[in-house]
């Protein structure tokens, strides 16, 4: 099938674009920003840098605004949908969904209504095995916010690794957090991918942070 895959930038809509491209034809990438940074609908870290990983992947990108409206925000997305399947003749949209019934049933409502098949290729996986099969295939990732006790600003801007996910993991047993951030308790960002023609360098950031809540704002990057 043609679909698109909405876009965040942050390793599920990533991932679930690598595995989906394993089977379809991925031929737009479609993300909406937010004015919000509580949306409930949208990743909002670092979001107009999914300009550069859709150059960086070679994939053309729908960029859309929503001032981040509960429900409101849906008709943005819907109408950002419509012009993905008039411009690129979609059969169907792929997201990054894990658990967030909240989410999947609200854009599973909106392909029902434009004649889309909804394919959630993450959807109820295992989130340390998730973490985990990132590392495997070689992702490079980042921890770009942080919204939740125990953590800390030593997390923002580190990278996905293997001590990274067992600290994690160890903070899943003792605070029943969700370890790959399902709950919002941590955002991310793609440096590199195996679909990357290039990967991106970032020059220049910031962190801020307080009481348990804290961003890492990449203020100028480039692909390498």
């Amino acid at each position: 099938m043609k679909l698109g895959v909405l876009f965040s930038g942050g390793k599920d809509s990533c991932y679930a674009l690598y595995k989906a491209r394993k089977e379809h034809d991925i031929v737009c990438l479609i993300t909406m920003a937010s004015d919000n940074p509580d949306s409930y609908m949208f990743h909002t870290p670092n979001i107009d840098l999914t300009k550069l990983q859709a150059e960086a992947l070679n994939i053309p990108l729908l960029f859309g605004k929503t001032k981040g409206e509960k429900e409101k925000e849906l008709k943005d997305l819907k109408d950002l949908i419509r012009k993905a399947k008039t411009e690129y003749k979609l059969q169907g949209i792929v997201t990054g969904a894990i658990r967030s019934e909240y989410q999947a049933s609200r854009i599973q409502k909106i392909c029902d209504e434009l004649k889309l098949e909804c394919i959630n290729p993450l959807w109820h996986k295992d989130q340390v095995e998730l973490l985990k099969e990132l590392l495997q295939n070689k992702f490079e990732v980042i921890i770009t916010r942080v919204a939740a006790y125990p953590f800390d600003e030593t997390l923002l801007g580190k990278k996905i690794d293997e001590a990274v996910i067992k600290k994690l993991v160890d903070l899943q047993q003792k605070y029943q957090i969700n370890p790959s951030g399902e709950g919002g308790e941590i955002e991310t960002f793609v440096t590199n991918m195996p679909l990357f023609k290039k990967r991106i360098e970032i020059k220049k950031s910031s962190i801020k942070y307080s009481k348990n809540e804290g961003s890492f704002t990449i203020e100028n990057a480039e692909l390498k």
